[in-house]
């Protein structure tokens, strides 16, 4: 294995590399920073730690369980691989040695996640003079089992869909653990975000109604990556107040954390090389000299794509193509086990993913982090960055930038990206899409009193439930009586309920992969290439009814993407409020809005991409039924006053509105805890619902999830931001890393923006 200072030197004085090198910024090591041990942590616990060559807690450690010791809701925040896990862990297991009746409630996000963190668990409780049984409560749990974790788990260790589908609704067959529930421990809180996030919190509203039921009032212990309001977060999620932990006393090894900004092969339109191949680049001059190295991908098939190219520069070296993997949602459980077995046994050498790996599952210690395009996030992109070097070694992390106006802004203004404070997060458990799934959830279990609150008029729409026949009213309650089990139709991923599953025609109808709904379109549409573990399948049948995608393995040098058509009609505009203007006409520059509105979706057509090249090679149609979504956004209306000024000046009004639009969606994530992907835009010269040129700017999940709320709050941040980038940018017409490319936005689009931007301002 080679040298990580040696690798480190070579890249220095390499011109293919160093010249594209924006910044490198060094994070020297750091000692820890401890803290006293808490009085009432037994000395059979202590020498289990010694055991383990724990001698001492962390400062963040030691604070921490010392709160919880003193019943507090704790939010424990430090970063990656800095010990978190003993802050929930200790305080627990201390309490349950001295309480056998006690029991207490592990939720992880993801199964995988739950299934890792019970291993340490396991093994740290099972050297305790007083054993404790825990027990993991999945999908994939016996039913012989379940009755045994039901009755005798002291810490049953879960994840919030199987909370949802197998705990809760069938609470009467869990009452030892209701009745005696002293601690909950949500991990990775700073993943509960968007309609995730929203659906948790009403998840966690039907936790409390149970444990109050049964007479338990728990105590909750949270943690967090970094992120700008971990106690906001957490008490909006858990509706109850918390003590924040942010002191970190882990140590550190080194980081190298290099920003590389790709050559530019078009000038004219700002087109840089493809950051694919450039991050396929950076990741071999690590994976053939023995650093293990795990390659983060924008989406699915970024990830297919990078591993089939890694693959083959494995072979054109000679080397064994097999230690490349790919690792993603849509992926079957044991396939994701044995690649992170694989992972951690060092099987693997290069692993490619996408952001499924931010969080902590244990696939060992990997020396390198290559990220192909900037995350969307200051927070992912540490997550990402902290999957290297979670030992005290040194480590190196690459961010590779694409052309995307994002990842522009953040490689040209590192000092921005290394001095600002981590984005927020955001949740809106009051999403009425939401909030109404889970009454319904919430009725199944438990019938709610004509007094009891949960949510905002929550008894108007338990009225609206009665209309629909799945409550009824009786006497002083709300009793369910709909046959159905509403728990099955709620997923807490995704807006819509139902996810496509993909059959392998190729193998004997064995299940594929499964996609979202609201991605079906885009992405198995007939004829559309899935791609599996960097194998092309075709689509060739869709059963939109059925909600089943037909794949056949085929041999081609393409992958495909499809286009999107979208409309928009506002159904209540909530806000608004006129932006004037500076000049003396128009007195009015624009009114600004936030309410709600029905999207349209449409996909027409899909074109084929060559591999490597990435040329169209060719398109087709696509024939699937028109998606409507009612959502929640954020509106900018320009006065016809601008309009009448900006026609006297020539200005390119569509042009314009294009070109702000892709500007302003692209600095969002700069300012808010979400993904480019969270937030759509569509620019109309004259909208429906005004004759007014628009630009809308909406959530991309049915009811909203506060996204558009905030640009609301913020919206002159955006301006400015926007305008900050538009100005810098060096391109004379446009191109991807500001505005858009002019073959989109028009000639005259960049100046256009300019101008717009200058009465908004």
């Amino acid at each position: 294995m080679a040298d990580v200072g040696e690798i480190l030197s070579d890249l220095r004085n390499n011109p293919e590399f160093r010249n594209g090198i924006a910044f490198w910024h060094t994070i020297e090591p750091r000692p820890p920073v401890y803290g006293d041990w808490p009085e009432e942590l037994s000395e059979d616990l202590r020498t289990v730690l010694r055991k383990r060559g724990i001698r001492n807690l962390y400062s963040h450690q030691s604070e921490a369980v010392r709160l919880a010791q003193n019943g507090r809701n704790v939010i424990v925040v430090t970063p990656t691989a800095s010990g978190k896990t003993l802050c929930y862990n200790l305080p627990v297991l201390a309490h349950l040695q001295g309480n056998p009746d006690a029991r207490a409630l592990y939720l992880f996000p993801t199964k995988a996640l739950s299934q890792d963190q019970m291993v340490e668990l396991h093994d740290l409780a099972g050297e305790l003079s007083r054993p404790l049984k825990i027990y993991t409560f999945d999908g994939d749990t016996p039913a012989t089992a379940r009755r045994t974790i039901r009755s005798s788990g002291h810490i049953v260790v879960t994840n919030p869909d199987m909370l949802h589908t197998g705990i809760l609704p069938q609470h009467t067959q869990w009452v030892r653990l209701f009745e005696n529930l002293k601690f909950v421990v949500i991990d990775e809180l700073h993943h509960y975000r968007g309609v995730f996030g929203s659906h948790t919190a009403n998840l966690l509203r039907r936790l409390h109604r149970i444990c109050k039921f049964y007479g338990a009032h728990p105590q909750f212990i949270c943690c967090s990556a970094t992120i700008a309001n971990p106690k906001e977060l957490a008490e909006q999620l858990v509706g109850r107040p918390f003590d924040l932990v942010d002191n970190n006393g882990a140590p550190q090894g080194g980081k190298h954390f290099i920003f590389y900004n790709p050559p530019v092969v078009n000038e004219e339109l700002g087109i840089r090389r493809s950051v694919i191949k450039e991050a396929v680049k950076w990741a071999m001059q690590f994976i053939p000299k023995g650093i293990q190295t795990i390659v983060f991908g924008r989406s699915r098939l970024t990830v297919e794509i990078l591993t089939t190219y890694l693959k083959r520069a494995m072979e054109r070296m000679k080397k064994d193509p097999s230690r490349i993997t790919g690792y993603r949602g849509g992926y079957l459980p044991l396939e994701r086990r044995e690649i992170e077995e694989g992972t951690r046994s060092g099987k693997y050498l290069g692993i490619v993913s996408t952001n499924a790996l931010e969080l902590g599952i244990d696939i060992g210690q990997l020396q390198a982090a290559v990220l192909a395009g900037y995350p969307g996030t200051i927070s992912s992109t540490w997550q990402q960055g902290g999957r290297a070097g979670r030992r005290q070694d040194t480590s190196i992390v690459v961010l590779v930038a694409s052309s995307a106006p994002l990842d522009q802004f953040i490689v040209n203004n590192p000092r921005y990206f290394f001095g600002t404070n981590m984005e927020s997060g955001l949740i809106n458990p009051d999403n009425v899409a939401i909030l109404i799934s889970h009454l319904k959830c919430g009725a199944f279990e438990l019938p709610f009193e004509s007094d009891e609150s949960f949510g905002p008029d929550s008894q108007g729409l338990l009225r609206y439930l009665e209309e629909e026949r799945v409550v009824r009213q009786t006497g002083s309650r709300w009793y369910w009586t709909s046959e159905t089990y509403p728990a099955e139709e709620v997923s807490l991923r995704s807006a819509a309920a139902e996810n496509f599953v993909i059959i392998n025609l190729s193998d004997n109808n064995r299940v594929l992969g499964e996609v979202d709904f609201f991605s079906a379109p885009m992405l198995i549409h007939e004829q559309a290439i899935y791609l599996h573990l960097s194998q092309p399948y075709v689509i060739e049948k869709l059963d939109w009814e059925g909600r089943t995608a037909y794949a056949r393995e085929v041999d081609v040098d393409y992958y495909t993407d499809a286009v999107a058509k979208t409309d928009i009609k506002v159904l209540t505009p909530d806000r608004e409020e006129e932006i004037p203007s500076e000049k003396s006409l128009p007195h009015i520059a624009a009114y600004r809005h936030f309410g709600d509105v029905e999207v349209s979706t449409l996909v027409p057509k899909y074109k084929k991409i060559r591999f490597e090249t990435h040329e169209n090679v060719g398109f087709g149609d696509v024939h699937l039924p028109q998606q409507d979504m009612h959502t929640e956004s954020y509106w900018v209306d320009f006065s016809e006053g601008v309009v009448e000024a900006l026609r006297e000046e020539g200005v390119d009004l569509g042009g314009g509105l294009r070109a702000l639009g892709t500007a302003l969606v692209n600095v969002v994530p700069i300012f808010v805890l979400c993904d480019r992907r969270d937030i759509r835009c569509s620019p109309m010269v004259r909208a429906p619902f005004s004759d007014l040129p628009t630009i809308y700017l909406y959530d991309a999940y049915p009811g909203g999830i506060g996204i558009a709320q905030r640009i609301f709050e913020i919206d002159k941040e955006l301006f400015r931001s926007a305008a900050d980038a538009i100005a810098k940018c060096a391109c004379k017409t446009g191109c991807p890393s500001c505005v858009g490319p002019p073959l989109e936005i028009g000639d005259r689009g960049k100046r256009s923006a300019e101008r717009l931007l200058e009465y908004l301002l």
